[in-house]
């Protein structure tokens, strides 16, 4: 198999001081599946370009090591219309040429953090064959299981001063922030929410909650006064995991719990992992609002408007907040996947210590629901009740979801099983399975959510009945199943949830 590299990729794995850990987890996923890492023409013209001589020749050096594509594709109609659509500068036409080869079938993926180029390959119908670097390492962890030698625990808070500075996870910091060490010291008796794996620190959050009364002379423009939640550190390593998914929802979850107006975090936007970091933020509402000076340099500021309101046709941005006005459907899932697909919603009855988080569908924010439903008649900004099946006594709705978008034009099963990898409870030999059970004429459709909350309290099959939200126990949901938002509200309140989520 032919992997493409988009230019900056390699151009920060072959820097003479590489810290992208990330980087070096691909690389080594790429060679022990023995894929070929190709480089394009366009990239040995940019580093041809380099300033520094010394730097140029020791780049143009380390490029022996890729396979050179010797030849350049003719660029295909379709990608000249794209072209003209988008290519301003010369930079975004290298990037055409780049996905040329990938629509031409000269190689088989492209792999690149550009968000232009991603959603280029989304307008010619090839998003599933270019990849940024955490959706390969999705890919190839859910491939090769027998290959995987990671394994990631549960997110845990932890007090700064249990946290082994030196693990190499910090280097970064230290490089980017003057003084990090006394700054890291100075928080041994805060928390921080840490993910490690095998005794080394794979991801950390550190959340800072501020009055309407902090000052922020260093921020231009000035904040107006607000209360805020700061991110002060979110860095995940990637895994194929989801991780940043999973630490994105604490942070979400911290701000609904403490009422903020809106969430800020400021970022050099240096490395590709910041870069990366800032594409991902924007994906959920983030907007970059200015610049914050210290000894350190000039970060950006980005800010996440958390005041209470809803787009409907796109609920990313102002997640995890749902609008009264959609529409409400009850869905049933089988135990065996409930837990699985939403660990924030484990049962009392379970423990927590069988979910370990090695699946990159429990920590994701965004994720996929394989149905046969007869109503397929679902829209963005929907509400999904995910009703746990068990019986009379022990069935339970225990989470609420916000519908993204449905896919129900699927080609085949190939098509089936690329769309569900990364975020379904399903192995490939289920979702196979789950392919063919039915004659053609009944496919399973696929539809992609955002997890936005978990019941505090679970209210039963029984009860549901008795509050009038299910007519009798033949009743209970086998598919979507629409419900009025007077039962809706009814759920609300006896589940005792924080009612602020859903707005008029």
């Amino acid at each position: 198999m032919k992997i493409l590299l988009d230019t900056n990729i390699v151009i920060h794995r072959e820097m003479k001081y590489p810290v992208e850990k990330d980087i070096g987890r691909l690389f080594k996923w790429i060679d022990k599946l023995r894929y070929k890492k190709c480089i394009h023409e366009v990239t040995i013209n940019e580093i041809s370009k380099m300033q520094n001589t010394k730097v140029r020749e020791a780049f143009l050096i380390k490029m022996d090591s890729y396979h050179h594509l010797p030849t350049v594709a003719p660029l295909k109609p379709e990608v000249q219309t794209i072209s003209t659509k988008y290519d301003t500068t010369e930079n975004d036409k290298n990037d055409t040429i780049l996905i040329n080869e990938v629509f031409s079938y000269r190689v088989d993926l492209l792999i690149t953090e550009d968000r232009k180029i991603h959603m280029k390959a989304i307008e010619l119908g090839i998003e599933d064959r270019v990849f940024t670097i955490d959706e390969f390492l999705e890919k190839v962890t859910a491939e090769n299981p027998e290959l995987l030698d990671y394994k990631v625990p549960s997110v845990k808070k932890e007090y700064f001063g249990n946290i082994n500075f030196h693990d190499e996870f910090f280097y970064s910091f230290k490089e980017d922030y003057v003084g990090y060490e006394k700054w890291f010291n100075k928080k041994a008796d805060e928390t921080a929410y840490v993910c490690k794996s095998e005794e080394k620190v794979v991801g950390l959050l550190y959340l800072k909650d501020e009055l309407k009364s902090e000052p922020y002379p260093d921020i231009k423009p000035m904040f107006k006064p607000k209360k805020r939640l700061k991110i002060g550190t979110f860095k995940v390593q990637l895994n194929g995991f989801k991780l940043g998914e999973r630490l994105l929802k604490i942070v979400f979850d911290n701000a609904l719990h403490l009422s903020v107006e809106e969430i800020y975090v400021t970022i050099f936007p240096k490395r590709i992992e910041q870069i990366r970091l800032i594409n991902f933020l924007k994906d959920f509402g983030f907007y970059y609002q200015g610049k914050k000076e210290s000894s350190s340099g000039i970060e950006d500021v980005y800010v996440r408007d958390f005041s209470r309101k809803v787009d409907i046709t796109s609920p990313k941005i102002t997640y995890p907040f749902m609008s009264k006005n959609a529409r409400k459907f009850l869905v049933p899932i089988y135990p065996e996947y409930h837990t699985n697909l939403f660990p924030d919603s484990i049962l009392r009855t379970e423990s927590p210590l069988d979910f370990v988080e090695h699946e990159p569908f429990r920590n994701a924010i965004s994720k996929i629901y394989v149905s046969r439903s007869l109503n397929r008649d679902l829209k963005t900004g929907d509400i999904i009740i995910f009703y746990r099946t068990g019986g009379y006594y022990k069935s339970v709705v225990t989470t609420l979801g916000i519908v993204e978008n449905i896919y129900t034009s699927i080609k085949n099963q190939c098509h089936f099983i690329n769309l569900c990898r990364k975020r379904s409870v399903f192995s490939d030999d289920e979702l196979k399975r789950q392919w063919n059970i039915a004659p053609s004429t009944n496919r399973p459709f696929i539809v992609n959510f955002l997890y936005a909350y978990s019941f505090p309290k679970r209210i039963n099959l029984k009860r549901l009945i008795e509050l009038g939200v299910i007519q009798d126990i033949s009743s209970a949901p086998r598919g979507f199943e629409e419900i009025s938002n007077v039962s809706f509200e009814k759920i609300l309140k006896e589940t005792d949830s924080n009612e602020n989520i859903i707005i008029n």
